[in-house]
């Protein structure tokens, strides 16, 4: 065996050339591996001894794509580009021999020899969209020739795996081995024995040829997708590129790809979403909890409340096989809760995403009672209640009593002062927020709330049960709302002031869903219902929800609220609402203003921004990147602007202090910049640049 580069290795196996690479931990396409495939295939090529090549990974998978720590730095050694056209115009046959996942580059090296094997386990996808990008090194016009147009668009947009046995169905690759090196040298030995022909994936258009008699193709797919895209440059992008490789040369296919590829990478929301990318990795790590502070282990977790939340909760848990007991304090409300869990699985598997089989695996962990004290033995206990403070330090004090040493009793609370909650235990330091974001079975987005005196080690098993039940957890302070919430207080008292003002609510959430947003706060109001927390005996008028409600626009679940809705629950503006809030306006005694949907814009976000550098400034969050988590998982921020800090950074935090100071002279105290923000501005810095002191 001889090292051709620092991670590859090349040696002779019966005639048989392999190409060994080895650089921990996904294989990615570092210099050095690129290196080491173009010195191998010149070592192949050179030994005459050598009669075909295979081309297989160590470790846990082949290689999973570009290095992205490389993206935007200087080009090193051998190109990707070198190491495919050595692979691809080989005079000797090529096999890549494939387990773990072939992903973007990845699949695309394997997409430059000339045959596929792979392990029953193995994975293939062009993910690079998930990064705002294409794949850039000819995948999009090599895959379609090899799996078809269609199935092209599908995973190209998406960013969408398939498994072994699809990619076998669509002739991605060519044999499923149980040994990968034995059975891809064997392969190797069988296709020179069988004598044959070395097709270059480049040169085979013959499944493009029912996408190019199909005139429909592309603009079917635009308009059925056009909701999810929207707002997205790269999925265009892909879909260009595509029917570059439907209607014209290889060649000439390549060069669309590479245009559009440098726009892509030139362009923010690339570097919106690969700094996304990273923002969620390092959210995992906190400061002073080490990397091997021991965890404590979950086999067991109660939830205390069985409605809505509670359910959802539930689910995530028994996704992965760990049981969950629910605690209602009424038989109807918890069979009602339980009903709603197997509905949610039965529609799940409706959608082909889970097996019928799965839905009684995973109802058959989660079981309800009515009785507390069947929580003695959880190692985890979370309450999922009403938000009221004197309910949840009242059942804490009973999980204090009732729980064995060193359960973690955990609460959902998504704005309440959870160092009040652990203040009446005996053990605060078991005591830890995990506020979910509804739907609680859907919602990415875990923050893990950290109280004065929570233990090192609950915040670590934490933050590592959350990504073990598929959520992107983030860890906060304790404050009014926490990370989340707080900001988003900040955003609806903006826009609740500036329907006073003159813009009425078609105006604010159309600014916000022109920028990205899924909907606007007033969308949101009827979605979730504007009678939460609204007393019908007590409600006299005196706000504009009272008022609404006592006019049964109370949302969607009435067909109207602030908009009034059609049968598919489409808004629609309100002639009603329009006067409601002209008459609270003219009691008001605000200046009446007309505002472009960029002013209003920043009179919603410019606050966003404000309350984020404050919530740094106090310490609530660990890093910028947090934050932007929080949001666009908790949220709805669009991930091409890469959250309210990224969006800052883009914008210029010194053009935003100083509207923020214009608007503090003209509207009040509450526009006035934190101190944060007008120190990087003076440095002329911004959120890329904060430290925690």
């Amino acid at each position: 065996m001889t090292a051709v580069s620092q991670t590859v290795d090349f040696s002779v196996e019966d005639g048989v050339g392999v190409i060994t690479i080895d650089s921990p931990p996904v294989n990615a396409l570092s210099s050095h591996v690129r290196d080491g495939l173009f010195e191998g295939m010149k070592a192949a090529i050179a030994d005459d001894a050598v009669k075909s090549v295979v081309i297989i990974c160590a470790g846990r998978t082949f290689i999973a794509g570009a290095d992205i720590s490389e993206f935007g730095g200087a080009q090193k050694g051998a190109s990707l580009f070198d190491a495919q056209e050595a692979i691809e115009n080989s005079t000797k046959p090529v096999v890549a021999a494939i387990h773990g996942t072939a992903l973007g580059g990845g699949l695309e090296v394997a997409l430059t020899a000339h045959f596929r094997v792979a392990i029953a386990s193995a994975r293939f996808g062009l993910p690079e969209v998930n990064l705002g990008l294409l794949p850039g090194a000819g995948g999009t016009q090599r895959l379609p020739r090899v799996v078809g147009a269609e199935q092209a668009l599908h995973m190209m947009t998406s960013g969408a795996q398939i498994g072994t046995k699809e990619a076998l169905a669509s002739g991605l690759i060519e044999e499923v081995v149980d040994d990968l090196r034995a059975g891809a040298i064997a392969f190797a030995q069988k296709v020179v024995a069988e004598g044959r022909a070395l097709t270059r994936i480049r040169d085979n258009d013959e499944k493009l040829k029912s996408a190019r008699e199909n005139a429909s193709l592309f603009s079917d797919f635009r308009a059925k997708n056009a909701r999810k895209f929207r707002g997205f440059d790269a999925p265009e992008a892909n879909i260009k590129c595509i029917e570059a490789a439907v209607n014209l040369p290889f060649d000439e296919g390549i060069k669309v790809e590479r245009e559009e590829f440098g726009k892509l990478m030139t362009g923010v929301q690339s570097a919106a979403q690969r700094y996304f990318f990273f923002a969620e990795r390092q959210a995992q790590k906190i400061p002073d909890v080490p990397k091997d502070t021991p965890k404590r282990d979950i086999k067991s977790v109660g939830i205390i409340g069985g409605g809505t939340m509670g359910g959802g909760i539930a689910m995530n848990f028994a996704n992965v096989g760990i049981p969950v007991t629910l605690v209602e304090v009424k038989a109807d409300a918890l069979e009602r809760g339980l009903g709603i869990i197997r509905k949610n699985y039965e529609n799940t598997a409706k959608k082909g995403r889970i097996t019928e089989a799965q839905v009684e695996e995973r109802m058959a962990l989660i079981s309800g009672t009515l009785e507390f004290s069947d929580l003695a033995d959880k190692d985890l206990v979370i309450e999922a209640v009403f938000e009221s403070m004197d309910l949840k330090k009242d059942i804490f004090k009973r999980l204090d009593d009732t729980l064995k040493p060193g359960a973690i009793l955990a609460s959902n609370t998504s704005a309440l002062d959870l160092n009040e909650i652990a203040s009446v235990t005996s053990r605060p330091e078991d005591v830890i927020g995990l506020h979910f974001f509804s739907p609680a079975n859907v919602m990415r987005l875990l923050e893990v709330v950290r109280g004065d005196k929570t233990g090192k080690d609950v915040i670590a098993t934490s933050m590592a049960l959350g990504k073990k039940i598929g959520k992107a957890p983030v860890l906060s302070g304790v404050c009014p709302g926490f990370i989340g919430n707080r900001i988003l207080f900040q955003r609806q008292a903006q826009a609740q002031k500036m329907i006073m003002q003159g813009p009425l609510p078609q105006d604010v959430d159309g600014a916000l869903t022109n920028f990205g947003f899924p909907m606007g706060p007033f969308q949101m109001s009827d979605l979730a219902g504007l009678d939460i927390g609204w007393n019908k005996e007590k409600s006299n008028g005196e706000t504009l929800r009272d008022v609404l409600c006592e006019r049964d626009r109370r949302g969607q679940k009435t067909g109207k609220g602030y908009y009034d809705y059609d049968e598919n629950r489409k808004p629609i503006p309100s002639d009603e609402v329009a006067e409601v809030i002209r008459d609270f306006a003219a009691k008001s005694n605000l200046p009446q203003v007309t505002l472009t949907e960029e002013e209003i814009l920043k009179r919603l976000l410019y606050p966003m921004v404000n309350e984020a550098a404050k919530i740094l400034q106090e310490g609530i969050a660990i890093r910028p990147s947090d934050v932007d988590v929080v949001w666009v998982y908790g949220y709805g921020w669009p991930r091409y602007w890469g959250g309210p800090c990224f969006w800052a950074d883009v914008i210029g935090v010194d053009k935003i202090v100083a509207e923020l100071e214009v608007l503090a002279k003209e509207e009040g105290a509450v526009w006035e910049p934190a101190d944060l923000l007008k120190d990087l501005a003076a440095k002329g810095q911004g959120f890329k640049d904060f430290a925690a002191g």
